[in-house]
């Protein structure tokens, strides 16, 4: 069996010897390309990617969503903070669905699922209220959790005693004391807020508001309902002033580096906007009473009322007017008339209906008070700095567009004042940095490797079978020459030690195959 595993062995050596070192070169480099595309394809193909399923958990979701994978043999990985789980991204969405059905996840809160896997015979009345109880804490808790920002809830919630002699008015009124834990960087404006208290509010009977008490975690405020006078944990509206401020800012940032971008080229122009709104909000009431026909400046008449009077006869009766004529006594009427008289009176009212407008005036508190734009522009290829007829004109652009953005100021500005907001200088930009996060080879770049691996070998194998049959047409052009035949040896001849140690040492030299062959023969007689 050796033997035959030494003949093997040494026509792999004669074969191997047959090549040239080109030959053997080509060959080891592309039998070493396909091992490293084999093995980088394997380890890929053969890596579980790893999906975050479950996140901010307590220690006894945890324990129960472990004790499931491990009851089903699902791989997983557990965060470092022991509030997160991954699973093989494959089987993510089902083993959600599995776990969500069972109720595994219920936020460190019971719930009303006690009582599917309890039974009530034996429990008294005691008993059953402590469970009662706490079911009714855990399905509030877990109402609080679903809501957008609280990471975790604790709630505690004493209903009062029932009197079966006190009307519906007359019952006690139940308590509850809230902690709320929100998540990092989340700030509840008061309409959040007041949810939270009607939440509660609906989930426990006979709970009015204001016997909820709101806490938030870790040292922090009592949160308070608006009809308590709640205004949010922080100034919701001075947090909402400042995005405003930002997303304005960034606006007017973009709008100028792309329209800029479009003459100096892209990644040449980098602008920085300060601004100051004004958030006052204004509210004023207008009473306006306008005419109808605002042509002629009249009303509807809805009513007319004339009056017309007309008198004929003598100017003074017989008994005359007292204190008349010269020969008369004053405060004495005279004895004869002054002549006929006519008389006429007219009298008209008209009643005009005219608008009546009410007008209740909210201006918008978002109105740009100041704003400055400073644009830096990279100078073109070959050039130190932008020459001034390109400054001049990008300055007239940021003039216009401050001088548009304050029209709503209540202020007047001149051209050398708008002029002072905007500034433009050239400044060479510096090369950006590439940083590379590590090599990353997608499926198909690896599969690519594989078959340049592939056509690399097949390319190999095609030139030694080319060269070994070019070897073989020039053998046969060109016969070898007969090998030298060196005289065995006959051990039984000599009997000096010396000239056989002679004679094996030149066989050895000469025909080292012979020798060996020598050997194995005389290893395999003893």
């Amino acid at each position: 069996m050796n033997e035959r595993i030494a003949q093997y062995k040494d026509k792999i050596v004669q074969y191997w010897n047959q090549f040239s070192k080109k030959q053997k070169t080509i060959f080891i480099s592309t039998l070493a390309l396909i091992i490293v595309a084999i093995v980088v394809l394997t380890m890929q193909l053969s890596k579980t990617e790893y999906e975050v399923a479950f996140k901010d958990l307590n220690s006894s979701d945890s324990a129960g969503i472990m004790n499931y994978l491990d009851t089903n043999n699902i791989p997983y990985k557990l965060g470092s903070d022991g509030k997160t789980i991954s699973v093989p991204s494959t089987q993510a969405a089902r083993i959600k669905v599995d776990v969500g059905s069972q109720g595994i996840v219920q936020n460190g809160s019971i719930g009303f699922r006690t009582f599917d896997n309890s039974s009530s015979i034996g429990t008294t009345d005691s008993e059953f209220n402590v469970k009662y109880n706490n079911a009714l804490n855990g399905e509030v808790e877990q109402l609080l959790t679903r809501m957008n920002g609280i990471s975790q809830a604790k709630v505690l919630v004493t209903l009062p005693k029932e009197s079966v002699f006190a009307g519906a008015d007359d019952q006690e009124k139940g308590n509850a004391s809230v902690v709320l834990t929100f998540k990092p960087g989340y700030n509840p404006n008061q309409e959040t807020i007041d949810g939270y208290f009607n939440l509660v509010k609906t989930a426990v009977p006979n709970l009015p508001i204001e016997n909820i008490t709101m806490m938030e975690g870790e040292g922090g405020a009592e949160l308070l309902p608006s009809a308590r006078g709640g205004q949010g944990t922080l100034s919701s509206s001075v947090e909402e002033n400042f995005t405003l401020q930002k997303k304005f800012e960034n606006e007017v940032r973009q709008n100028v580096r792309q329209f800029l971008s479009r003459f100096m080229g892209a990644n040449k122009v980098d602008v920085l906007v300060v601004s100051k709104l004004n958030f006052d909000k204004v509210q004023s009431k207008q009473n306006l009473v306008t005419p109808v026909d605002e042509e002629n400046m009249k009303g509807i008449e809805i009513s007319v009322q004339e009056i017309s009077k007309n008198y004929t006869g003598k100017a003074n009766p017989d008994s005359g007017v007292a204190g008349t004529g010269q020969t008369q006594v004053p405060t004495y009427p005279s004895g004869s008339s002054t002549g006929d008289v006519t008389s006429e009176d007219l009298s008209k009212t008209i009643n005009y209906e005219v608008n009546r407008i009410t007008k209740d005036i909210v201006s918008s508190p978002y109105s740009v008070k100041d704003l400055t734009i400073n644009v830096a522009v990279e100078p073109p290829t070959g050039q130190k700095t932008v020459d001034q007829p390109t400054k001049d004109a990008i300055q007239n652009i940021l003039v216009n567009i401050v001088r548009a953005s304050l029209s709503d100021s209540g202020a007047t500005y001149t051209d050398a004042e708008l002029a002072k907001k905007v500034s433009v200088y050239s400044q060479p930009f510096g090369g950006e940095e590439t940083q590379t996060k590590g090599l990353q080879l997608s499926k198909g770049v690896l599969w690519g490797i594989g078959l340049a691996a592939l056509a690399l070998l097949a390319g190999g194998g095609f030139l030694i079978f080319r060269r070994r049959k070019q070897r073989e047409e020039m053998e046969e052009d060109f016969p070898l020459p007969a090998p030298t035949e060196f005289p065995s040896i006959s051990l039984e001849s000599v009997t000096n030690e010396s000239q056989v140690r002679k004679q094996l040492e030149t066989l050895a030299k000469k025909k080292p195959e012979e020798f060996v062959n020598l050997l194995r023969t005389w290893l395999a007689d003893e």
